[in-house]
């Protein structure tokens, strides 16, 4: 297996009794790229990623990270691993400020041999929530404001902070701007263009055709379960796009899969 690689499916599949909502995914993304994956309602696109990050456990196939066979039973398995997502859920605790939403459920403590006496170090989390927001360039006005009291874009830049701040192999955002006005839209782009900057490897789940096409590098087009594309940004465009996720279009090396 190539060393540059950081993700690799192999024939990754799920069912759900009769129902195949995912068949043969085939997958390779290399260090530094991002990648979008598109298609239909239903297509497959948020069932491969739950197959990827644990949150499903798949039918069958095989998942490589960074080389090596894993087997998440869980979210947090993907976690410890360097894989930090944002779900279209957000999964954020509203009653909760910025940094006690950041370290949710990796807070960092002091005086630890006191043992049970310990405290959380509340200081040290909100200096790193700092340094997080300046890596992906996210401004907050305040960060001890509960996360209830945001807009909807604050909210989410909160959640991309979070995953960016300690995704230290792989991000992967699940429609991030779906529900968001065109400022809020903007802010997280720049954000997801500031990753790239960095060289960090990041997978976007998106209907955004412009988005798309101004942010990654390859677009991979999911239909009825199956990958049917994996196309370079540069050398297509939103129409070629739309015929592969509409099956008016299949790439030669995937005939059969629609």
């Amino acid at each position: 297996m190539s060393s540059d690689l950081v993700l690799k499916t192999e024939d990754l599949t799920k069912h759900y009794g009769g129902v195949h909502a995912l068949e043969g995914a085939n997958f390779e993304m290399k260090m530094g790229e991002h990648i979008a994956i598109m298609g239909d309602n239903g297509a497959g696109k948020s069932t491969f990623v739950r197959q990827i990050t644990g949150v499903e456990q798949r039918t069958r196939g095989k998942v490589y990270f960074y080389g090596k066979e894993v087997n998440f039973t869980g979210p947090l398995d993907a976690r410890e691993a360097g894989i930090e997502t944002v779900f279209q859920t957000l999964a954020l605790a509203d009653d909760l400020d910025v940094s006690d939403n950041l370290f949710l459920g990796r807070e960092k403590t002091k005086w630890n041999f006191l043992g049970p006496f310990r405290r959380l170090d509340y200081k040290a989390m909100r200096e790193d929530t700092m340094a997080g927001l300046v890596k992906t360039g996210v401004k907050i006005p305040n960060i001890r404001n509960s996360i209830a009291n945001m807009s909807g874009g604050q909210r989410q830049c909160v959640a991309i902070a979070r995953t960016a701040t300690f995704a230290s192999k792989l991000t992967i955002m699940d429609e991030p701007t779906a529900a968001l006005g065109v400022q809020e839209t903007a802010q997280v782009e720049k954000i997801i263009a500031t990753l790239k900057a960095a060289g960090e490897p990041l997978i976007l789940v998106s209907h955004n055709m412009r988005q798309v096409l101004d942010l990654v590098d390859r677009i991979i087009v999911f239909r009825r379960g199956r990958m049917v594309a994996d196309l370079k940004v540069s050398e297509t465009n939103g129409e070629d796009v739309v015929a592969y996720i509409t099956g008016a279009k299949t790439g030669a090396q995937f005939e059969g899969a629609a």
